[in-house]
């Protein structure tokens, strides 16, 4: 998901002048924390219609915030004793011999549908702050 926003510069330079550099970083982290957690909570309820054993909802994982090409991150990832992380692309994406998965989409969609949590969540840390 991208988004371009005509301004930013702007406005992130005047935020660090009336806040500080590391309370933008906080502020920022918070957001970045809040709208990941909002993420993960559409992915495991997309990934509820097609469980079996849950193992794919326990082993969603959220790393981060860290830097990653001067950006801050946070990653959403599978990790955990049933090594889960081998067969998601499967899911999401199916196999020649299983073109269409029930799971097919399901990361794609809980992106999409978080989208305007994610929104939500970087302007409650904002007016937080300010």
């Amino acid at each position: 998901m991208s988004v371009k926003i005509k301004g930013l510069k702007k406005l992130q330079n005047e935020l660090e002048k009336k806040l500080g550099q590391q309370a933008m970083q906080r502020i920022s982290d918070k957001a970045l924390l809040d709208a990941a957690n909002e993420f993960v909570k559409v992915l495991k309820q997309e990934f509820e219609s097609f469980k079996d054993t849950g193992a794919s909802i326990n082993e969603i994982t959220i790393t981060g915030p860290v830097w990653e090409n001067d950006i801050r991150t946070m990653k959403i990832h599978w990790r955990g004793p049933e090594g889960r992380y081998r067969i998601i692309h499967l899911n999401e994406w199916g196999t020649i011999n299983n073109p269409n998965p029930a799971g097919k989409g399901a990361i794609a969609r809980a992106l999409k549908n978080s989208e305007k949590a994610y929104r939500n969540a970087v302007k409650k840390a904002l007016k937080g702050a300010l």
